[in-house]
């Protein structure tokens, strides 16, 4: 998929003194609040009340410090970035707001709308993954384009990413707030070891019966290890063991994935398996990217 382009566009959209005054854009003009309307298609949906008044106070008291960025749609300006703002400023009774006015079309909106929102540090997991998704399916960018839009790692993109393979129920009560994004985490070894439907009977228990992170993460644990085969090689001891499983922590530390390194011995020989962890067809090529630089 073609790129938008956005990258430099972006970039200097909210630097407020070095933005040239054109007739497609023009900054710090003041424009009745009732002119400004939200963009439907604005990815945030949810604006926490007691936050939006506490805004509000502020600018009742300071005014409005940062202009709202709109387009002009006829008569009207539709809001690229600041709606929060927008929704405060109604809220303090203003009557007129200052606005920055942006000449973009609908792709661009809803990007950097999305990137806007996956910067800030209040969405659920769910949001925050459905977000990056959207920028990877919907706009053609890579993890890495998607990190450096957002101030992300990469591994931090890829590992936000993985909730996403949580069955649909269970991915509903994160975005209800009724489970936290650490136990969709913590139930993510469990889609190797258990079908839909237990997975999500076990959500519904952690709801029910207020199970923290740290007790599912132990449950986890117990479901993986009694899953594991009852006959398995001997594993290599010693200080051979200590040192494979050091060094699949630094892979997996380096690589922003998990590494697992099995290992047996036989007449005094060792041998084993490296396995790495990949979450989608895109991350799987990254995979082979690097490995292949590697080599």
């Amino acid at each position: 998929m073609k790129k938008s382009g956005l990258g430099r566009g972006f970039d200097s959209l909210f630097m407020d003194n070095e933005i040239e005054t054109s007739d497609q854009q023009k900054e710090n003009l003041k424009v009745r609040l009732s002119d400004v309307e939200p963009n439907k298609a604005q990815p945030r949906k949810y604006f926490d009340k007691e936050k939006l008044e506490e805004l509000a106070s502020s600018i009742r008291e300071h005014g409005l410090l940062q202009p709202i960025i709109v387009r002009k749609i006829d008569d009207k300006y539709q809001i690229i970035s600041g709606e929060r703002r927008w929704r405060a400023c109604r809220m303090a009774g203003l009557a007129e707001v200052p606005v920055i006015i942006k000449d973009l079309d609908e792709k661009q909106v809803l990007e950097i709308g999305l990137i806007e929102n996956l910067q800030r540090e209040d969405l659920n997991g769910v949001e925050e993954a459905e977000g990056y998704r959207s920028l990877i399916d919907d706009f053609g960018l890579t993890q890495e384009e998607v990190a450096k839009r957002v101030g992300k790692s990469r591994p931090a993109v890829a590992n936000a990413l993985r909730i996403l393979a949580l069955p649909k129920e269970v991915l509903a009560l994160v975005s209800s707030g009724k489970l936290s994004s650490g136990h969709a985490r913590a139930l993510l070894p469990l889609t190797k070891i258990c079908d839909e439907a237990k997975i999500i009977e076990i959500a519904n228990d952690v709801v029910e019966k207020d199970i923290t992170v740290r007790e599912l993460e132990n449950l986890a644990k117990r479901l993986e290890k009694s899953s594991e085969p009852k006959e398995k090689p001997k594993k290599a001891s010693g200080e051979a063991d200590i040192y494979f499983k050091q060094i699949a922590e630094d892979l997996s530390n380096a690589w922003g994935r998990k590494v697992k390194i099995s290992s047996s011995s036989k007449d005094g020989k060792v041998k084993g398996t490296v396995e790495f962890e990949f979450y989608d067809n895109e991350d799987f090529n990254n995979l082979l990217d690097i490995i292949q630089k590697k080599r």
